[in-house]
């Protein structure tokens, strides 16, 4: 069983924040509730000397909305935490910016929803304004290691991979991190002290977060809706199969995905490469943000996921992808360049859970599986999306749950799940 989490974990994205302050006049981290944006916030209105506006205390945030100017107006830098509770101070702060100038560094924000859901007075700073994402903890932050695995691999075209040593981490291990999830104050809970987090978390985002962000005339069917995607986390999205039963319309279904999806509970991974084959699917996959709210809301344990009974492994199948590619997320958004993700599928059979392409068109790509072996059949999806990319395809990667990494063949490469957070320069050499 992991140890529960203590002391104060450092972010990755906290550089990334220091960083960006130089050069952009507002950024907005967005991210779910109760991930961390608060602590990462305050920590960065400590290192410039300045306090923080809490809009989720509802004395300072009736102040700013009755004095929304007097608000922004402080010396140094402005930081607002939850500021989709009184969207009109982005109105205050984008006159400021007309009077003063776009100066970097001006304010920093966070939100617990997705910045394009707010009212349109939150586009006031469109230009102005950086948004990032903070995901819930990755492996390397909960154990304190600087993960530099895509990076690595995008150095390194055409490399090679040699074991050294093999992975000790084992299947119960694995079940162990994708039940407890990311999200700090979950980490620091094991047992039913844990489960109780997570039914809570559920609760208030879908009571409390949702409400503030839509009306939503039928509460008990957006829980079931989440419930039922959780089950397909992992899974091509139909939201035919997915709400059937439900006593909602195709729009009204479809407008709670986007909710859930604005909440950053569920994230739909688009179709990629829809024009490199002529029968590429176009169907989005869906995934659970955090593995651990996925495992509760499916009513599945540790002790479940650990055996070999058909339908708990099949349960750990899709939690473990969705755990990976909840990995290579996080890694993605700490990249210095900007990428597409998504997942490929074609009609023939063909599919790769992970399509990472960077601006200059190349591509790493990696398929997940839940087995300690991994067969040269399982490899066919990478095999046709490296033939079809030719020099644009880096790397081609498969997980497994075994113990060894080596290359299978060209540009493809088998690997342990734990790699992902394990730095490539110690236990991986790259050679061309």
């Amino acid at each position: 069983m992991l140890e529960p989490l203590a002391g104060i974990a450092q972010r990755r994205v906290s550089a990334l924040l220091d960083d960006l302050l130089r050069v952009e006049p507002v950024i907005a981290l967005h991210g779910p509730r109760s991930v961390g944006k608060s602590t990462v916030l305050r920590a960065l209105a400590d290192r410039h000397g300045v306090p923080v506006l809490d809009l989720d205390e509802l004395g300072i945030r009736d102040a700013v909305v009755a004095n929304p100017q007097t608000a922004v107006t402080t010396p140094g830098l402005l930081c607002v935490d939850e500021y989709q509770h009184a969207p009109q101070i982005l109105d205050a702060l984008k006159a400021r910016l007309n009077r003063e100038g776009s100066r970097p560094g001006t304010a920093a924000l966070t939100g617990s929803t997705r910045q394009d859901a707010l009212p349109r007075t939150a586009q006031a700073l469109t230009g102005r304004l950086h948004t990032m994402t903070i995901w819930p903890m990755s492996q390397g932050e909960i154990r304190g290691v600087h993960e530099d695995f895509l990076p690595a691999l995008r150095a390194a075209p055409g490399a090679t991979v040699a074991a050294r040593p093999a992975s000790t981490t084992t299947r119960t291990e694995y079940v162990d991190r994708l039940c407890a999830g990311g999200f700090p104050l979950a980490l620091r809970r094991t047992g039913p002290a844990r489960d109780r987090w997570f039914d809570d978390y559920v609760r208030q985002s879908l009571e409390r977060d949702a409400i503030e962000l839509v009306r939503v005339r039928q509460r008990s069917m957006l829980r079931e809706l989440l419930g039922r995607l959780a089950g397909r986390t992992g899974q091509v999205l139909n939201l035919t199969s997915a709400s059937q039963g439900l006593a909602g319309e195709r729009k009204t279904i479809e407008g709670y995905v986007r909710l859930l999806e604005d909440l950053f509970l569920v994230d739909r991974l688009p179709a990629w490469g829809t024009t490199l084959r002529a029968r590429a699917a176009a169907s989005p996959k869906v995934h659970v943000v955090d593995t651990g709210v996925a495992a509760r809301l499916m009513r599945v344990s540790p002790a479940k996921l650990a055996t070999l009974d058909p339908t708990a492994l099949t349960e750990f199948g899709h939690l473990l992808e969705s755990f990976v590619v909840g990995e290579l997320r996080k890694q993605a958004s700490w990249l210095d360049e900007n990428v597409t993700t998504g997942h490929w599928r074609t009609y023939d059979g063909d599919e790769v859970d992970y399509v990472i392409e960077f601006d200059d068109g190349r591509v790493l790509a990696f398929e997940v599986k839940a087995n300690e072996r991994v067969a040269g059949a399982d490899l066919k999806g990478l095999r046709a999306l490296r033939d079809a990319l030719g020099d644009r395809f880096i790397a081609g990667v498969a997980f497994s749950t075994g113990q060894r990494s080596f290359t299978y063949e060209d540009r493809i490469h088998i690997m342990p799940v734990d790699r992902l957070w394990t730095p490539i320069s110690g236990y991986l050499t790259l050679t061309r």
